[in-house]
């Protein structure tokens, strides 16, 4: 198969979804950025997005095989990113109280998105070689550990998006998989006991009130409950059509607390409308119906794992992100897939997409 051919049997429809959703946040980032913060993070991610496109056609000329048939290439991986996260704690720079980047010049790296993935390979690894033997639960308990490592790596930053992504995902690969029920109800208990533990003993402060003013936002609705306040009111104000680009009160006067990032989806809502929000959400469905079908299609457990898991990671990120833009979730700093300005985490996702394109064109 020459390079041509290679090309048209890609998923076009995957990745115009794709493009489109990055294009949704680039008119954003623009708007935006028209303001005090200027146009330099619209020209990053325009150029992060180029650069994204290049590694996915690269990545989808690597046999999707090579993962599954080399754990010791994919434990690499995995462990490369933990010694990124425990780097974080040690040189990275702390910004807003999170010690989640590092910075390289004008360019911020973000390990986490990248340790998503190289989970997710993981997860996709060690379950399609024993899901004969879900009965055993030594199997769900070696498979915590390889998810754990990184949450608590994400949780000492703090970061307790990540870790929400990180073990939602396993949860997903472990009913795909065919966990037995009394596991499932075993590992629930666990993780309540440990979120009361973490709300007693390990949750700092600010955390706490994130939760609380989701609870009662008007307890402090000019502290920590003004981000998710101004964010639905720029939901509302938006109405069908919306304002206009470059035209949203809150966007464009600085009530809108980072409209680049986590408060995209309220910026776009503003300017864009009800029509605007609706084709957003058919791109993103049309985007996890092209994911999904992978799956569905697959002969195999690797790949159907695999989908099905970048489905998850998708989906999780895209409810919690919306879920804090209309104040029915607490803030936990996830950013819209796609749409939210971040080199790492466009680029990690479109090299994810390349290891699709090979599961698609190959099974």
């Amino acid at each position: 198969m020459n390079f041509f051919q290679h090309l048209k049997k890609m998923d076009w429809l995957l990745i115009s979804s794709s493009a489109g959703l990055v294009g949704f946040g680039l008119i954003s980032l623009y708007s935006s950025g028209r303001g005090s913060e200027g146009l330099i993070n619209f020209q990053k991610q325009l150029i992060f997005f180029v650069i994204s496109i290049f590694l996915m056609i690269a990545v989808s000329f690597i046999d999707w095989r090579t993962f599954k048939n080399d754990p010791y290439l994919i434990l690499a991986l995995y462990f490369i990113c933990v010694a990124a996260l425990v780097g974080l704690l040690i040189f990275a720079p702390s910004i807003r109280n999170i010690k989640g980047w590092y910075k390289l010049g004008p360019v911020s790296i973000d390990p986490r998105e990248f340790t998503k993935v190289a989970l997710l390979i993981l997860l996709a690894k060690y379950f399609s070689m024993r899901h004969v033997e879900m009965y055993r639960f030594a199997h769900i308990l070696v498979s915590g550990l390889y998810v754990a490592l990184p949450s608590l790596l994400a949780f000492l930053q703090p970061d307790l998006g990540s870790v929400l992504v990180f073990f939602s995902l396993w949860m997903v690969v472990l009913l795909i998989s065919g966990i037995k029920l009394r596991h499932f109800l075993i590992l629930s208990l666990c993780g309540m006991i440990l979120f009361l533990a973490g709300w007693f003993f390990f949750l700092r402060d600010y955390q706490k009130d994130r939760i609380m003013s989701f609870v009662s936002p008007q307890l402090e609705p000019l502290g920590i409950g003004w981000s998710q306040n101004q964010a639905k009111i720029a939901i509302g104000s938006g109405g069908i059509l919306g304002q206009g680009i470059g035209k949203g009160s809150q966007t464009q006067y600085g009530f809108l607390t980072e409209p680049q990032t986590d408060f995209i989806f309220s910026a776009i809502a503003e300017e864009t409308g009800l029509i605007g929000v609706t084709i957003l959400f058919i791109l993103f469905l049309v985007l996890l119906w092209r994911i999904i079908l992978v799956a569905v299609k697959a002969e195999t457990n690797f790949p159907r794992l695999f989908s099905a898991g970048l489905a998850t990671l998708l989906v999780v990120n895209i409810f919690i992100n919306i879920g804090m833009n209309l104040g029915i979730l607490p803030i936990v700093g996830l950013p819209l897939p796609l749409v939210s300005y971040g080199g790492s985490g466009l680029i990690a996702t479109f090299l994810a997409f390349g290891l699709l394109q090979n599961i698609k064109i190959n099974q």
